[in-house]
């Protein structure tokens, strides 16, 4: 008689390493890469892991309806999507894999930054063209700017060490993590300096009942100069239409964006789509479909923190 296999809900694109160590242990991988929450719920009455990214929800309801899950994992870091609180208190493991894409996030980052401030994505636009502008495409230099980065874990401190070669005044504010500061920073133990010397704001910090709208309309009143701003964590770190209205008034000089406050497009309502269209529309913002963390490189590493963790607390 053939031995039943424990299974595991594959519900995220992973790197084989993690499907491979699975197989070769004896599990069952179910690999649902675009599950829906309705199908999950009849799929995993028998598993006894999830990995997960942004598309499936690892609710109450969810995990009632698995009675031998033993461990959650999350491609990536926000651990929003999961009910951590409810799935410990039934004696299941959740990990998350943050060490995995920072990297990635960083790099986009400053991507991101790079091509705002030195107009490459406008002025490559124009010259498609057959356009060749220079004076208004004339860029403006990171040396001598101060940034502020919101949120020191991971993908925080990887942006602040690529930053640390540009000769800024990089300025870091976190209200839990302001251990192991590396020399090239200065913290800030609240927004004070922040507000007087910003020139660019940069969001890293998880969604959480604390970050939701964290840059809203008194954050944005408080800031003294024009300034630019980054969100690469949690669409709904930032209220859109506080950004709307300070990209509309010129406060906010420029806008990188690779998170929305509802996601993807075929999932927003009427209101947020037109609001993602009107902002996208504007000359000095650079959006990109949540792709910061999501390299060829990220898939690998998550995977592999997460075969780590699985593994150690086996």
């Amino acid at each position: 008689m053939n031995e039943v296999k424990e299974k595991v809900l594959i519900a995220a694109p992973v790197h084989r390493i993690l499907t491979d160590w699975l197989d070769a242990n004896g599990f069952e991988c179910l690999v649902r890469e675009k599950i829906t929450q309705a199908e999950a719920m009849v799929l995993v009455k028998d598993c006894i892991g999830i990995v997960t990214s942004t598309r499936l929800q690892i609710d109450k309801n969810l995990i009632d309806a698995t009675p031998k899950l033993r461990w959650v994992g999350r491609m990536g870091s926000g651990m929003e999507v999961i009910d951590v609180r409810y799935a410990e208190a039934k004696g299941i493991q959740c990990y998350s894999s943050p060490e995995g894409n920072s990297n990635a996030v960083a790099e986009h980052a400053l991507g991101m930054l790079l091509a705002l401030t030195k107009k490459i994505v406008i002025s490559n636009n124009e010259v498609k063209q057959g356009l060749w502008i220079r004076d208004a495409n004339r860029g403006i230099e990171l040396e001598g700017k101060t940034i502020a980065i919101i949120g020191f874990g991971n993908t925080g401190r990887a942006f602040a060490r690529k930053l640390s070669v540009f000769g800024m005044t990089i300025l870091i504010y976190d209200k839990y993590n302001c251990e192991q500061i590396p020399p090239y920073v200065e913290s800030c133990n609240d927004f004070e300096r922040i507000y007087k010397e910003a020139d660019i704001l940069s969001f890293h910090v998880p969604l959480q009942e604390d970050t939701i709208h964290y840059y809203n309309n008194v954050f944005a009143g408080r800031m003294e100069k024009p300034y630019i701003l980054i969100n690469t964590s949690r669409g709904a770190v930032v209220d859109t239409d506080t950004l709307l209205n300070e990209l509309r008034n010129g406060r906010i000089s420029g806008a990188c964006l690779d998170v929305w406050e509802q996601e993807p497009i075929e999932k927003m309502d009427n209101i947020f789509k037109e609001k993602l269209l009107d902002i996208a529309q504007l000359p000095q913002v650079i959006i990109t479909p949540h792709i910061a963390g999501y390299s060829h490189e990220a898939v690998y590493k998550m995977s592999k923190v997460l075969l780590d963790k699985i593994v150690m607390n086996r």
